[in-house]
């Protein structure tokens, strides 16, 4: 098919369909990719050529030419039998990064994801008495048995929870929550909105920096219907600050027959320190301190699935699996399957903190870190000659995701750094995207004028050095 010599003056001279995938070099990739996606490319691509020759704005008219038009089919067809998702490098320091995925599942949680993804399985029904059973019970018994609560309701995560909560215990009711708690959390999701659309009313209670329980006491009324606390996972009020002692609000919960619900958006099931870090069991101690349900998430501390945890008193359970809210937002077989393999892991807690990936990165110890980053360092170097400063450099992870909040990690990575008189042209910004160009995306952070690879996450240095074999092809196209 020969150029147009005149270029597209009206729209009949772009060709049909039909004909354009009888051209030889379309066949080819309709025998490769499939007639449907070749006939939507082609499709696409003829209605950007049309609104580019309607473009009153473009001076110079695009015209039609077989090997251009098909070059671009061609990247169409890709990008629409690509993977959206993909593996990345996450090389930023932030274990339990909201953008990429959270938590890594441990090998035992994707051998049970895989077993019931491939067959039938028994995940709501009971094989003892050959009757219809209740998808939680698979998880139920090892929570309870973990932080020593009557009962268990799992959905599909900790923003469900706390809805499902707040419209089972408190609808059309008032609840009372610090001025100071009035989170908002990740993708601009605030407390107050989750409240308003579980169809409670919020009664602000104290001040921003100070709360007291007398400012409780004074907002009790027959409207109440809950008493809620929120940690602030992302943020600290230090200073002139004051909060009521949950024992107190768990008392006056008592007397005034509401119940007290925590979320603690993250959670941890085992108690650990190593390597001068902390963990503390809030779940556990939360309950034992007599609150009524706590709410938490299962793909944060914890190393699971994304899921919502909802645990405490029994007769409140039973009151929130009786929502018909609660089917909309259950989890599925693949979910339970990865959370009850990750939940029979903390029966063994020496074993829960080598196997679970998120444990294993938080305990990882700085001298290990900093030794695969000088491995690294070379064959990194060897990439870029003289246009990048590369060294190893001390950092700072962070655990992420809320957890764990103002908890600094000790750190060691690699920093590059553009220098100013390079033969070669190259910006910090560029830099970073070249390594995001990659097949499998390399993450780091920009800090103080450098792109920081902070080697935390990284466990295998193989799968760093393979990517890097993609770096002059890429460098040859983005550095004069």
């Amino acid at each position: 098919m020969e150029r147009l010599e005149n270029p597209l003056a009206s729209m009949r001279t772009i060709p049909a369909v039909y004909k354009i995938l009888n051209l030889p070099s379309v066949i080819e990739l309709v025998s490769k990719f499939g007639h449907s996606v070749v006939s939507a490319a082609v499709r696409e691509t003829q209605d950007e050529l049309r609104k580019n020759l309607l473009d009153s704005s473009t001076t110079e008219k695009p015209s039609f030419t077989e090997k251009a038009f098909v070059q671009k089919v061609h990247g169409r067809v890709l990008e629409l039998v690509q993977k959206s998702i993909k593996p990345v490098l996450n090389l930023t320091g932030t274990i339990l990064h909201t953008n990429m995925g959270r938590s890594f599942l441990p090998k035992e949680a994707i051998e049970a994801i895989t077993e019931v993804a491939l067959n039938s399985s028994n995940i709501e029904l009971d094989l003892t008495r050959g009757s219809r059973g209740h998808r939680d019970a698979h998880v139920e018994k090892d929570i309870c048995d973990l932080i020593g609560c009557e009962a268990v309701s799992v959905v599909n995560n900790n923003a469900a929870a706390v809805m499902l909560v707040l419209n089972s215990l408190a609808r059309r009711k008032e609840v009372l929550i610090s001025r100071g708690e009035l989170i908002e959390i990740g993708g601009s999701f605030r407390l107050p909105d989750i409240m308003k659309s579980a169809g409670c009313s919020l009664r602000e209670v104290g001040t921003t920096n100070r709360t007291y329980l007398k400012d409780f006491q004074s907002e009790v009324s027959p409207k109440t219907g809950m008493i809620f606390k929120a940690y602030t996972s992302n943020y600290t009020i230090s200073g002139f600050t004051k909060e009521v002692n949950e024992k107190k609000l768990v008392q006056l919960s008592s007397e005034v027959n509401v119940p007290f619900v925590v979320d603690l958006g993250s959670g941890s099931l085992i108690e650990l320190k190593k390597n001068g870090v902390q963990i503390e069991a809030t779940p556990s101690k939360k309950i034992l301190a007599g609150v009524d349900l706590i709410t938490f998430s299962g793909d944060k501390l914890i190393g699971g699935p994304q899921c919502g945890i909802i645990a405490g008193r029994k007769d409140l359970i039973k009151r929130i699996n009786a929502n018909p809210m609660k089917r909309a937002m259950r989890c599925d077989k693949v979910s339970i399957a990865a959370l009850s393999a990750v939940l029979k892991l903390y029966r063994n807690p020496g074993k829960a903190i080598h196997c679970i990936p998120t444990l294993r990165l938080i305990f990882r110890p700085k001298d290990e870190i900093r030794s695969l980053a000088k491995s690294t360092l070379p064959i990194l170097k060897s990439y870029f000659n003289d246009h990048i400063e590369i060294k190893v450099t001390d950092c700072d992870s962070q655990v992420g995701s809320g957890s764990l909040p103002g908890k600094i990690l000790p750190s060691a990575g690699i920093r590059m750094r553009v220098k100013r008189n390079a033969s070669r042209k190259l910006t910090l910004t560029q830099l970073a995207s070249i390594f995001r160009s990659l097949p499998m995306p390399i993450i780091g952070r920009v800090h103080d004028d450098a792109l920081i690879f902070d080697c935390r996450l990284l466990e295998d240095e193989n799968i760093l050095i393979k990517q890097l074999e993609f770096l002059p092809e890429i460098l040859r196209k983005n550095v004069s």
